[in-house]
């Protein structure tokens, strides 16, 4: 029989204390967002610092290949391990009492990102990649939190639209992020009249103070997690406190204590097989593939826009000799902006509206199909068209509406839905831990995204990079990728729209 407290949970009406769980649960992604996007424009700042006295031309003011595949690689590591660890924390010793340090983690990481202790090349990177490396663990840690705590708090038919929402957190943390970059480096830029390639020693303040900033917002919502009460699912059905998650209901939404309590005391339910059994693999086995393998390919190809970048800013931004350090900072932060309004916000925002109508399943089998048919639009006649003359506006039009397309489905597709089912298929007791697995899967994928298709994309030796496949092998095999993730969700994924988190917890 269904308690009355978790039946309650899932039919209660949408009210205040859900969209204040979105916006505390929510403020992780923020954080780990503004931090991955503020990146591109800090690396141009290091480069103009710390490499201004190259004697390779082409290498002066650039940071290395190296050294900016290792710094998104530490992070992404360390989020592969957040996840694991967090998320295993989160099932063996409650969502609440590890959600304020995965929080706090990432605020004292994002501060010790900006300070980097010293002021040397060698010492500034290491520093700076070590504290990358502990703020890719606190990142890691909050999305299985966050997406549990919201599945768990949510009625079954919204669920999904505000996992969403909390997930869509990401898209403003990007747009903040760009706008953060861009008021720091024009503040500073016209207090200190920067002439042409000139790069002023304060310019290694601007780049730690745009990363330190990012805890601001993170720093705000931790007294607001602190007194988030346990999620009553994990209460009433992992602890067996039925009695502690009636109370915490009342407080928490509005409802009285008559509808909620049980007429007589729940006899105890233990859990009748452990994680990883055989017994776990044959009830779950399939879920769990599913989960990890769409969240690896949707990543691997998400990721890897960074292969994008070089053609973009090559096409929109001023020449290099033309722009001081701020100048050139400022410029990549605007056309990060533009692709979140135009594209990467509307997306998610799509997938709000449309994923308690339309469902999971559907929505993340047309966002991989889209996806992988605008990488093949942008790669088979990249040499020939996009990258011959991309100063023909006509030409540089259609790359940036193909490059938002493929942004907008992912978001409006397998990006935000591999975030959202794992929180909703498995038991409570395993929920945390599998949701941790899919994205520590899914950060694998990153990497593979990040770094691996960022140093096969080039056709020739150029800018630190040796001669690889090139770029159009490079976007067809990633739409390749697009296409199996359409396979996997076909035949693995389950809908779980409608449905209660309770139904995939039955027994028998």
């Amino acid at each position: 029989m269904a308690l009355k407290v978790l039946s309650a949970l899932d039919t209660a009406k949408t009210q205040y204390y859900h969209f204040k769980a979105i916006i505390i649960a929510g403020m992780g992604l923020f954080t780990d967002a503004y931090d991955l996007f503020c990146i591109p424009p800090i690396m141009k700042l290091i480069g103009r610092i710390y490499y201004e006295d190259e004697p390779n031309q082409e290498k002066q003011y650039e940071t290395p290949a190296f050294v900016v595949s290792l710094l998104v690689g530490l992070a992404l590591l360390g989020t592969v391990i957040g996840q694991l660890v967090f998320g295993r924390l989160g099932d063996l010793i409650g969502r609440r009492r590890v959600y304020g340090l995965s929080l706090m983690l990432m605020v004292l990481s994002s501060i010790g990102c900006g300070f980097s202790i010293c002021r040397t090349r060698n010492c500034v990177l290491v520093t700076l990649g070590f504290f990358r490396f502990m703020l890719g663990i606190g990142i890691g840690g909050d999305y299985p939190l966050s997406a549990t705590i919201m599945s768990e708090f949510a009625n079954k038919k919204t669920r999904g639209s505000f996992i969403a929402a909390v997930f869509s957190m990401q898209g403003f943390g990007i747009l903040v992020s760009s706008t953060v970059t861009m008021a720091v480096c024009s503040i500073f830029n016209a207090a200190s009249k920067a002439q042409k390639k000139h790069t002023p020693e304060e310019a290694d303040l601007v780049w730690r103070l745009i990363l330190m900033f990012g805890a601001i917002p993170a720093a705000m919502t931790y007294y607001w997690r602190m007194m988030m009460p346990e999620t009553a699912r994990y209460t009433a059905l992992v602890e067996q406190n039925v009695l502690q998650a009636e109370k915490d209901m009342e407080k928490m939404l509005d409802v009285s204590m008559s509808q909620i309590a049980e007429e007589y005391e729940v006899p105890p339910n233990p859990p009748s097989y452990p994680l990883f059994s055989k017994e776990f693999f044959r009830r779950h086995g399939r879920d769990l593939f599913s989960c990890a393998t769409t969240w690896f390919l949707v990543d691997v190809v998400f990721y890897s826009s960074n292969l994008f970048q070089s053609q973009i800013y090559t096409a929109y931004l001023s020449k290099k000799e033309n722009m001081n350090a701020y100048t050139e900072a400022f410029e990549v932060a605007r056309v990060q902006a533009l692709i979140a309004v135009c594209s990467t916000i509307p997306g998610y925002w799509a997938t709000v509206s449309c994923i308690d109508r339309i469902g999971r399943v559907k929505i993340q089998m047309m966002g991989f199909l889209f996806m992988g048919l605008g990488l093949l639009a942008i790669g088979i006649p990249y040499y020939s068209i996009w990258d011959e003359d991309m100063e023909d506006k006509g030409k540089r039009f259609g790359f940036m509406f193909l490059y938002g397309l493929t942004f907008f489905f992912a978001n409006f597709g397998p990006n935000t839905t591999t975030f959202i089912v794992p929180a909703e298929l498995f038991p409570a007791r395993f929920r945390s831990t599998c949701h941790g697995i899919s994205g520590a899967a899914g950060k694998v994928g990153a990497i593979i995204g990040s770094v691996g298709f960022l140093w096969a994309s080039h056709n020739k030796k150029e800018k630190g990079y040796p001669k690889a496949i090139g770029m159009t092998y490079s976007l067809v095999i990633l739409a390749g990728v697009c296409f199996m993730g359409v396979v996997v969700t076909y035949f693995f994924t389950r809908e779980t729209k409608g449905r209660s988190l309770e139904e995939n917890e039955i027994e028998n």
